[in-house]
């Protein structure tokens, strides 16, 4: 995003909706649809569910997809042109199938939030979420956290503990903030909770002041 376009709790109001809102577009309804497939193959009866017909029309969408695909350079540089939030990341991206997607708020105490429910896709242990699923999710909150505390950077460290399983299949309250800056260090800290406040992860995460440049 650009330096100066993303909402900050210095600039904005107690619940503004940091992530990418999505719309009634043709590109937003197809990625809601692929996102409900591949949940569904997870669920679907293996020996019932005809999955060679659904292979063929899969497959067949996958080829007219791929009929209108630019190049990935020209396409990089279309994915980040425009608003100043990314619709494409997979957290909180509704053109990203393998997004959930989490949708966050900038809070005045100058944190982040947002709830989620996660389903099969994002399993790990039985039932539960897995453990790479909540260190994504988290880093990337933490990175949206930093932007509403007015800062950006790179994650250079994210210390992970696991307190207890994450449970797939209610709603899970995932949280960040910035802690404090030290030069170009950014230090950021993150929990995902269970609606009744069970902690099950929490995060410490250490940015540097730096970013990548946009495609062009």
């Amino acid at each position: 995003m650009k330096v100066g376009t993303h909402p900050t709790a210095a600039t904005h109001a107690h619940g503004t909706v940091l992530t990418s809102a999505p719309q009634d577009a043709p590109v937003d309804r197809a990625t809601a649809a692929a996102r409900r497939v591949v949940d569904a193959m997870l669920r679907t009866d293996r020996g019932n569910a005809n999955l060679d017909r659904v292979a063929e029309e899969l497959n067949s969408i996958a080829d007219h997809l791929e009929e209108h695909a630019p190049e990935v350079a020209e396409r990089l540089i279309d994915m980040w042109n425009g608003e100043g939030v990314t619709r494409h990341d997979p957290v909180t991206g509704p053109e990203n199938a393998i997004a959930p997607p989490l949708v966050l708020e900038g809070l005045e105490d100058g944190s982040v939030r947002g709830t989620v429910t996660l389903t099969m896709p994002y399993q790990g242990p039985p039932g539960c979420v897995h453990g790479g699923v909540s260190a994504l999710i988290l880093d990337h909150v933490l990175g949206v956290a930093n932007a509403w505390g007015g800062k950006s950077g790179m994650t250079a460290k994210l210390e992970t503990n696991y307190h207890r399983p994450t449970p797939l299949f209610e709603p899970l309250v995932i949280t960040g903030r910035l802690v404090s800056v030290d030069g170009r260090k950014i230090r950021t800290v993150g929990n995902i909770t269970t609606a009744d406040g069970q902690l099950c992860v929490s995060v410490e995460g250490l940015f540097i002041d730096k970013t990548v440049p946009r495609p062009r």
